[in-house]
């Protein structure tokens, strides 16, 4: 798959497909801006015509309008007084309608984003997320996405209005005083610059912050995630003494952004507030020394305050900007890990065969450089046959799962089915037809009936069957809901052997060609167990199985023993003969017999 990364190019390019939401945002940005920049000279202007008796533009638009018995200060005053709120609630419902253009192109974009972030984590490499960790990458999905979004969405929308206002309230005071205009005009970016270079120092704050919860909420996860074992074993203060030290981090990080940030956006507001006073102070001089008329000077007063929320949004703008880049990079990287390999789809050992056979050959692995966990593999299992890996804890047979079905590469040395190398076949076809049952089954928080079907398309009867097989379908019946009944994150609700036993229902539905069983009834008493095995050895028969197993029970099961230490197969044969040879099981597995 190739690298797919998101620049603020590309960003632009997936906006403009959506040009006519974008050419009508701009229009009713246009639309609001011509009804809110005439706002604060409307009234003002009053004060020359009214106040001071010198009738003007105002009163002469309004006089040939109305009967000669209405002229009068009420009249003016009341007809400019409402056509204000006029122009306010038509500038609002304008801003709003704006907004919501440039919302419905913004959620397109980060749709696509999370999409493609959804569709590469389908392929992303295990050893990549499990170094990651799941914190880290839920915190691309949910808050880098959404610091994305509030950009994209409020951020740029709000900036072309307050462009257009400044533009618009530029104009304006030009043609009121064009000295004075040209003073205020070439001080306000003296203003932005200082405050976008204290913007660059904080942005840096913020980095740091970020990455600090990063930490966190990925030790929050796993903590969670493993609670109740925490609890069993009594360790709920070490481990929540941690997740303190990790918020202890997130606090320092925090509190030195915001107040810093704080500071920033109060030094940029007092700023703003001293070039107000010194324009409020050159207008009164220009009264004095100009025709500037006090009307005029209370227009450009009103004016002063109308730029500062414009110019606050176009400076709010640069620290949502600086947000908005880092969140990209940190997506970027999530999008830039290493993928699985994509086979082609070259040959199907799987097509018009019940079973095939499994070859493991010299498979070198290692989870990393001088860290081999499987040291030169060769093993076949015939089509149909059943073959039990046994061995101490750490001796590579669940790792050797792992590389079976792809979920890491061999280092060296090749996987087969029917004879076709791995590479061959591709992983998802491989993945399709050879079904595992773990000794830690995943479940959802979901209903019996999901959790059996994953996604797929089965009648009731199918599901019944399986359970049967499983020896589930007598609990599931005894439930008040049955196959929609809820079973909790992780299957809570169900003991350690009824979540084995659905994990293998769920095979069973799967109708693989390949079965691998990696400790899938160790939960289970003697007694469920015995069944379950009689009940499977139908389902099995013909299938091609591999059974990961400590316990006597279940190795039985199997026509040919491979025996691990330390990554190599020290044995194999019968397990009739391997019983025999030295006490084999006795010493290796003696307190399950």
């Amino acid at each position: 798959m190739d690298t797919v990364t998101y620049q603020w190019g590309r960003i632009a390019r997936i906006a403009l497909e959506h040009r006519r939401e974008l050419v009508l945002a701009n229009l009713i940005a246009l639309l609001a801006t011509l009804a809110s920049v005439p706002l604060p000279l409307l009234m003002p202007l009053l004060v020359d015509e009214v106040l001071l008796n010198q009738p003007g533009p105002l009163i002469n638009l309004i006089n040939p309008l109305v009967p000669q018995s209405w002229h009068g200060p009420v009249l003016y005053i009341m007809a400019i007084l409402l056509v204000t709120v006029l122009l306010r609630a038509l500038a609002l419902l304008l801003g709003v309608w704006q907004a919501r253009q440039f919302t419905l192109v913004s959620k397109d974009i980060i749709f696509r984003i999370r999409s493609d972030m959804l569709a590469r984590l389908q392929r992303i490499s295990m050893a990549e997320y499990e170094t990651r960790g799941s914190g880290a990458v839920t915190s691309h999905f949910v808050t880098d996405i959404d610091t994305l979004d509030r950009f994209i969405g409020g951020s740029v929308s709000k900036l072309l209005i307050a462009l257009l206002s400044i533009l618009g309230t530029a104009v304006i005071l030009l043609w009121m005083h064009w000295q004075l205009a040209l003073f205020i005009l070439f001080l306000n970016p003296l203003v932005i610059a200082l405050t976008m270079a204290i913007g660059k120092q904080v942005k840096q704050l913020k980095k740091h912050e970020n990455a600090a919860f990063e930490v966190f909420q990925n030790a929050l996860i796993e903590t969670l995630d493993g609670i109740q074992q925490i609890r069993a074993s009594n360790r709920e203060r070490y481990y929540l003494s941690r997740m303190v030290d990790e918020a202890r981090r997130v606090r320092d990080h925090s509190a030195a952004f915001e107040w810093r940030s704080d500071a920033a956006s109060r030094f940029s507001m007092m700023l703003f507030l001293v070039g107000f006073d010194l324009f409020r102070a050159v207008s009164m001089l220009m009264v004095v020394f100009s025709d500037l008329s006090v009307g005029q000077m209370i227009a450009v007063f009103g004016y002063l305050w109308f730029m500062m929320g414009p110019v606050q949004e176009v400076l709010g703008v640069q620290y949502a900007f600086y947000a908005a880049k880092a969140a990209l990079a940190r997506i970027n990287g999530l999008l830039m890990l290493q993928q699985e390999p994509r086979y082609p789809h070259r040959r199907d050992p799987f097509a018009g065969h019940r079973t095939v056979s499994v070859s493991v050959e010299n498979v070198h692995f290692g989870y990393g450089p001088g860290q081999d966990v499987l040291n030169g593999i060769s093993l076949t299992v015939p089509a149909g046959q059943k073959i039990a890996l046994v061995g101490a804890s750490g001796g590579g047979k669940s790792t050797l799962v792992q590389v079976l079905l792809g979920l890491y590469p061999a280092g060296t040395g090749r996987i087969l089915y029917g004879g076709v190398p791995l590479e061959d076949i591709g992983l998802d076809r491989v993945r399709d037809r050879v079904a595992t049952v773990l000794q830690q089954p995943a479940l959802f928080n979901g209903t019996v009936r999901s959790n059996l079907s994953m996604g797929r398309g089965f009648t009731d009867a199918q599901l019944w069957q399986a359970l049967d097989i499983a020896q589930l379908s007598d609990f599931i019946l005894g439930l008040e809901q049955t196959l929609d009944t809820r079973i909790g994150r992780q299957g809570v609700r169900l003991s350690g052997g009824q979540r084995q036993r659905l994990a293998i229902a769920r095979m069973v539905l799967a109708d693989p060609s390949v079965v691998i069983l990696d400790e899938a009834t160790s939960a289970l008493d003697a007694q469920t167990e015995a069944r379950l095995h009689e009940a499977l050895g139908h389902f099995l028969a013909g299938r091609t199985t591999l059974i990961v197993a400590h316990r006597l029970s279940a190795v039985r099961q199997a026509d040919h023993v491979y025996v691990f230490e330390d990554g190599r197969i020290a044995e194999e044969g019968p397990h009739e003969a391997l019983l025999d040879r030295n006490g084999l099981y006795a010493r290796l597995y003696g307190h399950y017999q």
